[in-house]
């Protein structure tokens, strides 16, 4: 009997549970695909629970069968190119290969490279009584002693991998099927001549930061005149982080120039009027797409919303276009600053405003071009949330695959007829009304961390269209095809 009872408590990993918790096996523990928690007592109620407790919205969005099972395999791929790519990474062997996990393992959990020693020193303190009775323990304290992992390795082992990242990312947003949200330099403004403000800034970043004599010196500067918190390296695939280092950059170009002179270091473009002008207005326009950015982060956002974040930035280009072609730079804070400081010190100067119209211009053509698809299923989106009151045709329909367009029509008007699920989504709407509200609110006030407790609106919504009975299937697979074609969720990137 009591075997028995220890079989029951210990059992092995099954392999249903990848497609039905998102589960696999590592290392004798089951671990969770979604958010990397490991379980040790492999049983089916202990990997059931995490699911159920800690992933209930990725359980209502991919319901048990064919969907998650998809779901479950995709999540699955995506961990088994990341292990590829890390084996990639370390092809000059072992001691290589552990330096990358190592310096992974310190980036994942937000500590600092300097961490890399002191990991190494517990390392070796552990090996010394773990391994003492192993005929290989030499060979084993060898090794680990013999794995680099000081601050710069990790640093450098970092930036490898980010970069690599930033290439996947990059390559897959490019490559979705139906849009993206990622506003790469390939669809911003004049590409190359803006490119090339860029470029020189984050030259000059990286001589600074990425070499550490230059970057202590550099803050012991700022530190001297100021309380600026230094630079940020850059990341190539989020305006988000462009936006951030642009701003400091801006913040601190003054001392920037003065370390460079002492250095000896030359770039006369950042005293000059024309590439600064460039800057300036980079400055500005991406704290407006940061911005938009802002508006579209976080889990559960509708494609609705998402939709309207974007439509609503076109409108404001437009009037950004109007603001450059007339001078006012009311919305452009950095650069009407810049403006008049030129013309105080030199009255007759003309600065090339219609430039950079031309330039926001181009920009506002890449949205609509880049976004044509959403105006295209606008019915379709709002159906999501106004079933009731949205009337979609055929050519809408040809978008969801399998819907037979006359058990959809007879479904609807069976809905529309029935003040119970029609006051259900009036509900549902004043639902999303109050935590737009909140959102608002939270974000007016920096509150980030409140803000990722409100309930996601995906969820509200496929609850919403869950309750309806099984006689709107046809109905219901609207928003669950678009739940898994378009996704309701917007960026994760988060706010600076």
């Amino acid at each position: 009997m009591a075997k028995r009872k220890k079989d029951d408590e210990y059992r092995t990993f099954q392999d249903e549970w990848t497609e039905e918790f998102a589960f696999v096996e590592r290392a004798g523990s089951a671990v969770c695909l979604i958010c990397n928690d490991k379980i040790t007592s492999l049983k089916r109620s202990n990997v059931k629970r995490h699911f159920d407790t800690r992933h209930a919205t990725f359980a209502s969005k991919y319901p048990a069968g064919d969907s998650r099972k998809k779901a479950c395999q995709e999540l699955l791929s995506r961990v088994q190119a990341s292990q590829q790519q890390l084996r990639v990474w370390t092809r000059q062997g072992d001691y290589n290969s552990a330096s990358f996990a190592g310096s992974l393992a310190i980036v994942r959990n937000g500590k600092p490279f300097t961490d890399g020693e002191y990991a190494k020193t517990f390392m070796l303190d552990v090996a010394n009584e773990l391994f003492d009775d192993l005929p290989n323990k030499d060979k084993i304290i060898k090794r680990i002693q013999d794995m680099p992992l000081s601050a710069r390795t990790v640093h450098d082992r970092t930036i490898v991998m980010a970069n690599k990242v930033e290439e996947t990312q990059v390559k897959d947003i490019n490559a979705a099927p139906f849009f993206s949200l990622a506003l790469d330099e390939s669809t911003d403004m004049c590409d190359r001549q803006f490119g090339e403000v860029m470029s020189l800034v984050i030259r000059v970043i990286n001589f600074i930061v990425a070499r550490a004599l230059n970057d202590r010196q550099f803050k012991t500067l700022l530190d001297e005149v100021n309380n600026y918190p230094g630079l940020l390296l850059h990341s190539n695939v989020r305006w988000l982080s462009r936006g951030k280092v642009l701003s400091r950059f801006a913040a601190c170009l003054n001392e920037i120039r003065t370390f460079l002179e002492m250095k000896g270091v030359g770039h006369p473009e950042l005293a000059d009027t024309e590439w600064l002008l460039k800057f300036y207005y980079l400055v500005d326009l991406t704290e407006h797409l940061n911005q938009l950015n802002v508006k579209m982060q976080g889990i559960g956002n509708t494609v609705l919303s998402l939709q309207q974040a974007v439509f609503a930035f076109e409108n404001k280009l437009e009037l950004f276009i109007t603001d450059l072609e007339t001078g006012r730079l009311l919305h452009f804070e950095k650069l009407s600053q810049f403006k008049d400081a030129c013309t105080a010190s030199e009255p007759i100067q003309n600065l090339d405003l219609h430039q950079l119209a031309g330039c926001t211009s181009s920009l506002l053509q890449s949205f609509k071009a880049r976004f044509g698809e959403f105006r295209e299923h606008t019915r379709l989106f709002k159906f999501i949330t106004h079933p009731n009151e949205c009337s979609l045709n055929t050519a809408d329909l040809n978008y969801i695959p399998g819907v037979s367009v006359r058990d959809f029509e007879a479904e609807v008007a069976d809905l529309k007829a029935s003040d119970m699920w029609v006051n259900k989504f009036k509900s549902l709407n004043e639902d999303l009304e109050r935590i737009t509200r909140q959102k608002a609110e939270l974000a007016s006030k920096h509150m980030w961390t409140e803000m990722k407790k409100l309930q996601p609106e995906d969820q509200l919504i496929l609850k919403t269209w869950n309750a309806l009975p099984v006689t709107y299937h046809t109905l219901q697979r609207v928003p669950r095809q678009l739940g898994e074609v378009a996704a309701f969720g917007g960026s994760n990137m988060e706010p600076g």
